[in-house]
């Protein structure tokens, strides 16, 4: 009898281990630069001195990846140098994992700050952006002229967390 209570214990004790183990979504790795493709939505919208553009992050990789936080943006000149600071945190909203099937698409909404309403600004023309996801070292560049600071300052870019889905110019959030 003491060996039948401990057979249905011991089995009781792995069924709640196996429901326990399906019950927990699996981990899926950050996506690494090489499985990203970067591109922007055109034309943006503007508003009050700033235009808004859905910066969008596509797997290219045959496996799932995940996107959480910001990424950081730089508006570099053709030389490949920054100019002036990173794209600013606008936490305005939470950040959240977004899960990135292949194929799939994340984004987040890029402010780009007419540099002429910024005192300190000193207007050049950017060849692009350089961004790197989240937790990553690598960056992904990203043909864009547009005007930008020359030198360090009070940040003319301002970046929104990482959304699920394309997003559309205008629209999103």
């Amino acid at each position: 009898m003491a060996l039948a209570t401990a057979a249905l214990a011991a089995a009781g004790a792995l069924a709640a281990t196996a429901a326990s183990a399906a019950a927990r979504p699996a981990v899926i790795a950050a996506c690494t630069t090489g499985q990203l493709q970067t591109w922007l939505g055109t034309p943006g919208s503007g508003a009050a001195g700033s235009t808004y553009y859905e910066l969008e992050l596509s797997n290219v990789s045959t496996t799932t990846c995940s996107l959480t936080g910001y990424p950081v943006v730089l508006a570099v000149s053709g030389a490949g140098a920054a100019l002036g600071s990173p794209a600013a945190h606008d936490t305005a909203y939470p950040p959240v994992t977004v899960k990135l099937a292949p194929g799939g698409t994340a984004h987040a909404v890029l402010r780009v700050t007419d540099t002429g309403v910024l005192p300190s600004c000193s207007p050049v023309t950017a060849a692009g952006l350089q961004i790197f996801p989240p937790t990553r070292a690598h960056a992904l560049s990203l043909p864009f002229g547009f005007s930008a600071c020359s030198s360090a300052g009070p940040s003319y870019l301002h970046i929104r967390v990482i959304h699920p889905g394309p997003g559309i110019p205008g629209r999103s959030q």
